[in-house]
């Protein structure tokens, strides 16, 4: 079997869970409730409805369903072209990643994670603005009166992805460093 195939096994892996996890959480948050004559997803997307949180940790954490029909916080957001537009982008994003990854040396382990991470959370997104006209959001961190953005696994799994980059780089800049 060629190493290149090989290594690419452990970006398969992560893409294909954190895609299934995101898609698995978001089919369970679309039973979150709402208000009775709200269509879900149809409302949602249309921004005629709301859902109504369900307090996970009190003060800090809610579940509410919700539907992003934009970019990341709901930048871009301007009905069927812009989805069609996004989905085209993560198709393009995920196409690169996988160039990058096929690229990688054999030491790059958490490189390949992270992109995998990364393009899986794309993934999940564009299947649901493909699906669903916008992307499932459920989770809303709060302090207080100060709301986060609400966001679901995929936008996790792309922070993260994108984290374990920053720590690569930098680790790998570190042992440039040490070596000198």
């Amino acid at each position: 079997m060629p190493k290149r195939l090989i290594r690419a096994a452990g970006f398969v892996i992560v893409f294909l869970l954190s895609t299934g996890f995101d898609q698995a959480s978001k089919q369970w948050a679309l039973n979150l409730p709402v208000p009775a004559g709200c269509s879900v997803p149809a409302d949602l997307v249309a921004h005629t409805c709301s859902g109504i949180p369900q307090t996970v940790v009190h003060g800090h954490w809610d579940w509410v369903l919700a539907m992003n029909t934009g970019a990341a916080f709901s930048s871009l957001d301007h009905g069927a072209w812009s989805q069609m537009l996004l989905a085209l982008l993560a198709f393009g994003a995920i196409a690169v990643i996988g160039v990058m990854v096929a690229r990688t040396r054999p030491d790059q382990r958490l490189e390949r994670i992270a992109y995998g991470l990364i393009a899986g959370g794309a993934l999940g997104n564009v299947i649901d603005r493909l699906r669903h006209g916008g992307v499932t959001d459920f989770v809303r961190w709060h302090w207080g009166s100060h709301y986060w953005p609400i966001f679901n696994v995929a936008d996790a799994a792309l922070l993260v992805g994108v984290a374990l980059l920053l720590v690569a780089s930098a680790l790998r800049h570190r042992a440039r460093r040490q070596t000198v």
